[in-house]
């Protein structure tokens, strides 16, 4: 099983100890192994972050950073180990304007889970929750928790 995220660029640290819960639950309870999440925003930023943890637990996990972006030399800095990125075949022919959004819908079209924080009512991240919804994934909003942040 496949799981996936999208969240504000400004999401708060406040919500990592939900999200931990909620990728150990994916993970022991609902079959979940593989990961693709992004590299733009805080939330991208927390996800990973969370997944690195997680893999010392749960070795048998995978999660890789899809690029939306061929990777420059100086890009590829970022990433220690550049087998933890993916970059869809098929994205260099999208025009950059463009190449966010085709790098999410190949992100939704693989998964069945998504997770989000979404908060606000305008952004990529509430267009993308409502495409996985209309896709028939299972999308769990990690600020539909009632926690205050």
């Amino acid at each position: 099983m496949i799981c996936t995220f999208f969240g504000h660029r400004d999401t708060p640290e406040a919500i990592e100890p939900i999200l931990y819960a909620t990728l150990v639950d994916l993970i022991e309870n609902k079959n979940v192994d593989s990961f693709y999440v992004g590299n733009h925003g805080m939330f991208d930023s927390l996800v990973r972050k969370v997944l690195k943890q997680l893999k010392f637990s749960y070795p048998h996990i995978n999660y890789a950073v899809v690029l939306a972006y061929m990777p420059s030399k100086s890009a590829t800095s970022i990433f220690k180990d550049i087998s933890e990125t993916v970059y869809p075949e098929g994205l260099e022919k999208i025009p950059p304007k463009y190449a966010i959004i085709e790098r999410n819908r190949w992100m939704i079209d693989r998964s069945d889970y998504v997770v989000t924080y979404v908060k606000y009512t305008i952004g990529g991240a509430v267009k993308f929750k409502s495409l996985a919804e209309k896709k028939g994934k299972i999308v769990l909003n990690l600020s539909d928790f009632n926690k205050p942040f």
